[in-house]
Formats: structure tokens, C-alpha cells, sequence
């Protein structure tokens, strides 16, 4: 697979997924929102991949939405664009495999806004995060004004894109944005570590219990039981439930097949 903006690489079960703009610090245009899609695609469809990693190439994670492409658009481009991008996000956040955010630098703008669709995000503490949109007289056009009330609570996201002021690793941690944070010199270890351990467990349990998770974020907890009931019944007599359950009372460690279903 040839892709312009986008380095794809797999490797025991690992895909990772690097981002590749060196000249616009990784910005979202057209162009690299096909990349993103078409990487994704392929990884989704890939039954060896157990773990997608998004990461960035240099300093940068992704600096946000590429400016120029936007600056000549009238209202109807801007739906387009904005609806290339928040289709894309959506698919990443709703995919049956895990993801992980590895944020190397600047995630800003459309990049803060990518992090919030993945599910697992690891940054290390040079990272920095940034909704500026406000500054330029726009609004969020990924889908952040959704997703960042949702991860922090409504007056802290407020705060955030109603200043659009840049926080680091540990205060984006600290709301509850990031699962770890990290020195850079032990980064990618940590990341590889992390996917590493979720690629050892079921895969078909773990993109069923995204599914569950998913399902039921914003529906009642009397729904949100039954949606559970669901898919914890559907694992019963797949490939995986059998080997875990043989492997506990054989006292050994699982071995899973590689399909996510």
C-alpha cells in the first residue's frame, strides 16, 4: 500500500498508523484525511491486526486543520471538508479494534480532536494540547465541541475552547484526557508495551466489548444492561471464550486466534 502522508507498518499483531507531513507538521488536508481513511481500511479489514497505533512523525502529533486549504473554501466546501474529517473520526472511534493515541508533540485543533476518538492515549510529557479555533473566528469542525464535554465535563471543556489556551501532558492527564503520560525517552516503550498487552487478551471479546461500550455511553443504565447482556452472550461458544475458559482450568496462559470476530 502506497500512501503519501501516512507510514503504515504491522508487526505482531501491532499496526501502527504515522502520520507523515513533515513540511505542515502533520495538518490535516484532503489529501491526508484519504491517507488516514484508506490505512484505516486496510488495518480494520487485516484479521492479523489486533491493536491500531496513531501516532505522529517528528514534533508533531498533528498540528490541527490545514489553514490553507481552508481559507478559500465558502460555507458549502467547509461542510464537505468538515464532514470528510468527522466521518473519519467516528470510524476510528467505532471500529471493532482498539486504538491507541501515541501523542509525540503538538496536538492541536484537529489533532486534539483525533485524540479524542481513539481509545487509549498515551503522551509523553513534552506533548501539548490545543483547541485554538475561537482564536481564528471559527468553530471546531471535528467534532470536539461533542467529544471533549463528554471526556472532562461541560465547564472545563468550555474553558478550554472558549480560551483556546495550550495545556501539556500532565494537566491534559489530570482531566482525565490522557491514560498515561509518559518521559520521552521511555515513550514508544510504553506505547509498545501497552499495545502489547491488549493484543495478548481475545480480540473478538475486546472489539465486543467496545461494542458494549460504545452502545451504551449515553443511554440509561436499564438499557445499557441489556446491551451488555447482549454481547456477553454472543462470546459464548466462539473460538476464544473456548480456549479462555480451557486455559484457566488447564492452569496455562490463553492463546487467542487473530480474527476480531
Amino acid at each position: 500500500m502506497t500512501l503519501k502522508h501516512v507510514l503504515l507498518e504491522k508487526e505482531d499483531g501491532i499496526a501502527v498508523i504515522r502520520f507523515h507531513r513533515p513540511e505542515a507538521l502533520n495538518a490535516l488536508n484532503s489529501q491526508v484525511l484519504e491517507d488516514i481513511a484508506a490505512a484505516v481500511e486496510n488495518v480494520a479489514a487485516d484479521e492479523g491486526v489486533r491493536v491500531v497505533i496513531f501516532t505522529g512523525e517528528g514534533k508533531s502529533f498533528i498540528s490541527g486543520a490545514d489553514i490553507h486549504e481552508m481559507d478559500n473554501k465558502t460555507g458549502l466546501g467547509i461542510i464537505d471538508y468538515s464532514r470528510k474529517g468527522a466521518a473519519l473520526f467516528r470510524r476510528i472511534e467505532t471500529m471493532t479494534k482498539p486504538t491507541i493515541a501515541a501523542v509525540n508533540g503538538y496536538a492541536f485543533g484537529g489533532g486534539f480532536e483525533f485524540v479524542l476518538c481513539t481509545d487509549i492515549r498515551i503522551a509523553h510529557e513534552k506533548a501539548s494540547f490545543r483547541l485554538p479555533e475561537v482564536s481564528l473566528g471559527i468553530v471546531p469542525g471535528f467534532n470536539g465541541t461533542q467529544r471533549l464535554p463528554k471526556c472532562i465535563g461541560m465547564p472545563r471543556a468550555k474553558e478550554l475552547i472558549f480560551t483556546g489556551r495550550r495545556i501539556f501532558a500532565r494537566e491534559a492527564y489530570d482531566m482525565g484526557i490522557l491514560n498515561k503520560v509518559t518521559s520521552p525517552e521511555s515513550f514508544w516503550e510504553e506505547v509498545m508495551a501497552e499495545a502489547n498487552l491488549i493484543a495478548d487478551n481475545s480480540a473478538s471479546a475486546i472489539s465486543l466489548v467496545k461494542a458494549a461500550m460504545t452502545a451504551g455511553e449515553d443511554v440509561s443504565i436499564d438499557v445499557g444492561k441489556d446491551i451488555e447482556l447482549g454481547y456477553m452472550t454472543a462470546c459464548f461458544g466462539t473460538p476464544d471464550q473456548i480456549e479462555g475458559f480451557n486455559s484457566f482450568k488447564e492452569k496455562r496462559k490463553a492463546v487467542f486466534r487473530n480474527s476480531c470476530v
